[in-house]
């Protein structure tokens, strides 16, 4: 029997689900009554809970669906429409306001970032001023204070130092070897940071307490970067070794009684020479300009300090403004502004290419225009080709744009003198004659290669085995020959490795010889024991393996006589073969720092197997061959700036190329400089360049 909708939701209401919930009439078509009565209970389910979207439930058998409604009353033909209880979807926003939005909220999240690393900054700056001064009493030694005298010339000899006793990490150090090391270029600074701390009694003598970083120096002549981007102190870099820094020069070197003689001007401006004791010595003290016999060098400039990076830059400077005055005459302007640079190598080029990207950028912006069009920038290169260490390519690319830019590359040409308004040089002619020309300059840089110092030359002068004129001559465990086996070391420019590998050739035969009961000098090789004088060869000399891949043709070659076996004779004139084909290594940072790398690194085993040595008594012999393999140059390329270009010799891959090619060139030497504050300085000198453009002024 049906029963009206409104008696079963009263009934039935006491606790309603209106999240599930229909009714629907059991009936095809009910009547009016029981549809306002169903209406009605659910408007008042309504008003205690949200209806979902489609049904509302009661606890009852009969379900009402909106279908089953009759019409509405106002209507005949329509049917009632219930409102979705789903709230109405949100309006979307237009994509500018959207865009606008999320703009500002970008930008505030930045702001707010960059407004809480401002507040660190400062919380952090405040923290490094002190203002609590607490002094108290240092412990120093009488011996620091008051050195006693000794050694050949009876002067000071410094045992200890003043800061010996700063900290318990020093006070350790006192009894550690006694490492001394001469200079603080490339490879000293290498050294430095690949020793392991705790091992050794560092102490670093150098003329300035600082390291230049050498490749970027010609960009420093022309204001594009400052000196003090290119500068890292020694002291910080050697704090964490806890070591001791002598800023004097070295004198001399008394290898009998270990002590490098150094001195230094005091305050009075005399000059006091004093003994400093060493247990290891290394040399590093770099090169200076050759000047090839050439007269009147000392109206040149030269690139290999800071000092030199700022004279340069204030010549070119004063030039220019001496060129605006009215005063001036017109062959007097065009001296002035004629600048010549001696020598096509890497240093040259770049100079010069330095000095036409500053007469070309900033010169037309703030000096007369007339100067503009007087400026002349030569090269006076005595080879066929500027940067003939390079692939030829790049060195014809080089000339090609150094044409472009009207920079004037004079090759096959020497210089004959410099005197104080022009430079005489020499060049073929068109019939193979030579003729002198004379070319007026009022600025000349000379960079024709490196020469020994006057200290290497003292000590080249006492070992009767340096017979280089050039630089000291050390074996290929960086060891100086002559000096006692395994005390004294040289490294960088001022030295060079021996490739005397046929000198060596009864050392090599010696465990052969020793094996079969013969003389060396008699005895025959058969192919299987000259695989085994390779071995000793490749191992003893790195360099020379590149010459010895193919030993089974190298053996055919050499066996004139065709018995199967090399004797002595045929066996030397083989090893002299390749010395001949040996190279000097190059005098470049990058040769530099990979020796003082190799040191370190082989310091540090001599310092892990000194124990085992001592505890055995073994105090003599080649140690350094016995802890670790001898030193292998490995060339890593070169690169050089040629004036908004610039060209990559690596590994055999060649190019060269514009901006981009620049914007790498300057990355490479960002990742090479030395420390983190000097990155930052570079980078800000390259944004003011850009920015502001280059610095004119002069101090």
């Amino acid at each position: 029997m049906l029963r009206s909708a409104t008696t079963l939701a009263s009934q039935r209401w006491a606790a309603p689900s209106p999240a599930s919930v229909s009714f629907r009439l059991c009936c095809s078509r009910p009547s009016r009554p029981l549809y306002e009565g169903a209406l009605a209970s659910i408007k008042r389910a309504r008003s205690f809970h949200t209806l979902s979207p489609s049904t509302v439930v009661v606890s009852s058998p009969i379900r009402i669906s909106p279908r089953s409604f009759p019409p509405p009353l106002s209507s005949r033909t329509g049917f009632i429409r219930f409102a979705s209880t789903t709230p109405p979807p949100i309006p979307k926003k237009s994509r500018t306001l959207r865009f606008f939005y999320r703009s500002f909220a970008l930008t505030g999240f930045f702001v707010l970032t960059l407004g809480g690393l401002v507040v660190l900054f400062f919380i952090y700056d405040a923290t490094t001023y002190n203002e609590h001064s607490d002094f108290k009493d240092v412990p120093v030694s009488e011996t620091a204070l008051a050195p006693r005298r000794g050694g050949p010339k009876n002067l000071p000899v410094v045992n200890c130092h003043l800061d010996d006793d700063d900290c318990p990490e020093k006070e350790k150090l006192k009894d550690k070897p006694r490492l001394v090391i001469l200079g603080g270029g490339w490879g000293s600074v290498a050294l430095l940071k690949t020793l392991n701390p705790e091992d050794y009694h560092v102490t670093v003598i150098s003329p300035v307490n600082y390291f230049v970083f050498t490749p970027m120096l010609p960009s420093a002549t022309v204001g594009t970067v400052e000196l003090r981007s290119l500068v890292e102190p020694l002291r910080a870099i050697m704090s964490r070794l806890k070591g001791h820094f002598l800023q004097a020069s070295a004198e001399d070197v008394e290898f009998s009684e270990k002590l490098v003689e150094i001195s230094q001007i005091n305050s009075r401006g005399e000059k006091q020479n004093f003994y400093v004791p060493y247990d290891k010595l290394v040399i590093g003290v770099g090169s200076t300009t050759n000047p090839h016999g050439v007269k009147g060098l000392e109206n040149c400039h030269f690139l290999k300090t800071v000092e030199d990076a700022r004279g340069i830059r204030k010549q070119v400077l004063q030039n220019l403004e001496e060129a605006c005055l009215p005063t001036t005459s017109d062959t007097e302007r065009r001296r002035l502004l004629s600048f010549v640079v001696s020598g096509g190598g890497p240093t040259g080029v770049e100079v010069a290419a330095e000095l036409y990207d500053m007469l070309n950028e900033d010169l037309s912006r703030f000096f007369p225009k007339l100067l503009r069009n007087e400026v002349s920038v030569h090269v006076i290169q005595s080879r066929g080709h500027i940067l003939n260490t390079y692939d030829e390519a790049l060195s014809r690319y080089a000339e090609e744009r150094f044409a472009h830019d009207q920079v004037e590359v004079l090759t096959n040409s020497r210089v004959k003198e410099v005197q104080a308004d022009k430079i005489l040089f020499t060049q073929k002619n068109e019939h193979g004659e030579t003729v002198t020309k004379e070319l007026p300059m009022g600025f000349c840089l000379w960079s024709t290669g490196v020469s020994q110092t006057d200290f290497c030359k003292r000590i080249s002068d006492k070992l009767e085995v340096q017979t280089n004129k050039h630089a000291l001559e050390t074996d290929t465990h960086l060891r100086l020959c002559g000096a006692p086996l395994g005390d004294v070391y040289a490294i960088g420019d001022c030295s060079t490795v021996q490739n005397n590998v046929a000198d060596h050739l009864l050392t090599f035969l010696r465990t052969l010889a020793w094996e079969k009961g013969k003389d060396p000098e008699k005895m025959h090789v058969s192919f299987a024991e000259w695989r085994q004088v390779a071995s000793r060869v490749k191992k003893r000399f790195p360099q020379a393996s590149d010459h010895l891949r193919r030993l089974d043709r190298l053996f055919e070659e050499y066996d004139k006589d065709r018995s199967g076996t090399l004797d002595f004779g045929e066996l030397h004139e083989l090893l002299r073969q390749i010395d001949s084909k040996l190279t000097s290594l190059p005098a470049t940072g990058q040769r530099a720092h990979q020796q003082g790398t190799y040191l370190g690194r082989k310091f540090n085993k001599l310092a892990r197997a000194a124990p085992g040595l001592r505890a055995n008594e073994v105090d003599y012999g080649d140690l350094d061959d016995a802890v670790y393999r001898a030193f292998s140059y490995r060339h890593l390329g070169s690169l050089a700036y040629i004036g908004n270009a610039a060209v990559f010799d690596i590994n055999g891959l060649s190019f060269g190329g514009g901006l981009l090619a620049v914007y790498l060139w300057r990355s490479v030497y960002f990742a090479q400089s030395v420390s983190l504050r000097t990155r930052i300085l570079l980078a800000m000198d390259w944004t003011k360049r850009t920015l502001f453009g280059r610095d004119l002024m002069h101090f």
